[in-house]
């Protein structure tokens, strides 16, 4: 089949390039536009922007996809199907009839769980022990299309979300191909999602990503593991931001009160609602990310310091 994928960030990239290796014929891809970025805030293409030009793709970057010039450019493309992974932007009805196979999301989730923006932060969060990656015909309603494809993939103890991402990436690269290549022979229907088990997955906001201390340390534990590295969970030192790595619940720790800091010379642990939590890597505002003690040692904590105040 004649396809143009639609994507923009890294997570797309390892079903850019299974497409490539493919027995179809990738003809384009579409991807938001390019964004500021760094300090400079200079505009910078998509990580698929950028490999798809490596590759000498035709690279199309609509502000939105209703764009009837991006529409017409599409058309030129003829592509039989869409593959789409993590583009970024709702796609119109017009939009949507243009391939004769339509437009095939892979979501990095076991549908209809977790429907939405960020699925695999909200299985983390959640506890999930088991999560995945679905192929399916995208319609109007949000992750709601029916279902040609799934695998399924273990959550390990200490995952961050870009951990597990990675993995499903890769994997739901190959489930992705697979699917095209059964729409292709005929030999895959797709069908109905089933109306019972379904949950939201929202995009996570910087806000939702601050360390609520008074909550048991299991729940910090996967906010902040569910949080990295994007947006990157967060807490306060004296008013001041600084965003946290991973931390580990440590039951054979005295107990301390939320946000009470506890410093040796290797280690410190911060209070919470049950056992308290050790510290990994943190970073302030415009510093450095530094071992949590050294930190300590350069900020000169004093007695009974405590962090979210």
């Amino acid at each position: 089949m004649r396809l143009v994928l639609a994507g923009t960030p890294e997570v797309a990239l390892p079903s850019l390039e299974a497409l490539v290796a493919s027995r179809h014929e990738l003809v384009g891809v579409v991807t938001r536009p390019d964004a500021p970025a760094g300090r400079g805030r200079r505009l910078v293409a998509s990580p698929v922007a950028a490999r798809a030009e490596e590759l000498g793709l035709p690279v199309l970057k609509p502000d939105h996809p209703r764009d009837p010039d991006f529409q017409a450019r599409l058309r030129d493309l003829a592509p039989d199907c869409c593959p789409t992974v993590a583009y970024g932007a709702l796609l119109p009805t017009s939009a949507l009839e243009i391939p004769p196979h339509g437009w095939v999301n892979l979501h990095f989730s076991v549908l209809p769980a977790w429907r939405g923006a960020a699925p695999v932060q909200h299985a983390l969060r959640a506890g999930d022990e088991v999560t995945g990656a679905t192929t399916f015909r995208i319609v109007r309603e949000l992750d709601a299309g029916p279902v040609f494809g799934v695998m399924t993939e273990r959550v390990r103890p200490r995952d961050t979300a870009g951990d597990l991402l990675g993995r499903l990436a890769e994997g739901g690269a190959g489930l992705l191909v697979q699917t095209l290549d059964g729409i292709e022979d005929g030999t895959l229907e797709a069908r109905e999602q089933p109306s019972d088990g379904t949950s939201l997955a929202p995009k996570v906001t910087v806000e939702d990503a601050r360390v609520d201390w008074r909550s048991p340390a299991v729940a910090v534990d996967r906010l902040v593991r569910s949080c990295t590295p994007a947006p990157g969970a967060w807490t306060t030192w004296q008013g001041e931001r600084f965003k946290l790595g991973p931390v580990e619940p440590d039951p054979d720790h005295e107990r301390l009160p939320p946000g009470r800091l506890a410093v040796t010379k290797s280690t410190v642990h911060v209070g919470t609602g049950t056992v308290p939590v050790r510290l990994g890597r943190v970073k302030a505002f415009g510093k450095k990310e530094l071992a949590a003690a050294d930190w300590a040692r350069g900020v000169a904590l004093p007695a009974q310091a405590a962090l979210g105040g």
